[in-house]
C-alpha cells in the first residue's frame, strides 16, 4: 500500500515567509479519533472538505500512513459538528523553496502564536533548501500534532 508520508516539521522563527508564498488557504479541522497511533480528521480547506485517517509515525516520526479522500463540503461541515472542543483554526501558506513546497500554518484560537512548518519528501534522507526563517526541528514530537494540538493546545504550555 503506497499511502506512507514522509514528512518533516519546523518551528517558524519569522513572518518573512507571508511574502514569499505563492498560496494561502483557510483551514479548519477536528478530529473524530486523537489517538496518536491513528488519528481520523476532518478538514475544510477552503470550500472542499476532507476526511483523512493517519497512522502511528516510525521511530524518527518522519514516516506514517496517511490516507484522504476529498468529501461533500456539508458532510464535512456535519462530520466537524460532531469533533466537539478543540476544532483547530490555521491559516496555511505554500511557499516553494528549491525544488520542495513548504505548507507553513499559522495557528489561531487557542493555538494563537504557534506557526510551524512542514515539508513532504520523497524518502525519510533526502536533502532540501532551509530557509532563514526555519527555526527548530520538531519532526516526530507528538505535541505538535495538529490531533493534540486540539487537545492540549499552544495556549497551555
Amino acid at each position: 500500500m503506497e499511502n506512507q508520508e514522509i514528512e518533516r516539521k519546523f518551528l517558524v522563527i519569522s513572518d518573512v515567509f507571508k511574502t514569499e508564498a505563492q498560496q494561502q488557504s483557510g483551514i479548519v479541522q477536528g478530529y473524530l479519533n486523537s489517538n496518536p497511533a491513528r488519528a481520523v480528521r476532518v478538514r475544510i480547506k477552503g470550500n472542499k472538505g476532507f476526511l483523512t485517517i493517519k497512522g502511528k509515525g516510525n521511530e524518527s516520526g518522519t514516516t506514517r500512513f496517511e490516507w484522504e479522500k476529498e468529501i461533500v463540503l456539508s458532510e464535512a461541515e456535519a462530520l466537524l459538528a460532531l469533533c466537539g472542543e478543540g476544532v483547530i483554526d490555521k491559516v496555511r501558506y505554500e511557499i516553494e523553496v528549491g525544488k520542495h513546497i513548504y505548507e507553513v500554518d499559522e495557528f489561531f484560537g487557542n493555538n494563537e502564536g504557534l506557526i510551524v512548518a512542514e515539508i513532504e519528501l520523497s524518502h525519510e534522507n533526502e536533502t532540501f533548501e532551509k530557509p532563514d526563517w526555519l527555526g527548530a526541528e520538531v519532526t516526530g514530537n507528538v505535541k505538535y500534532y495538529n490531533s493534540q494540538l486540539s487537545k492540549n493546545p499552544f495556549k497551555d504550555w
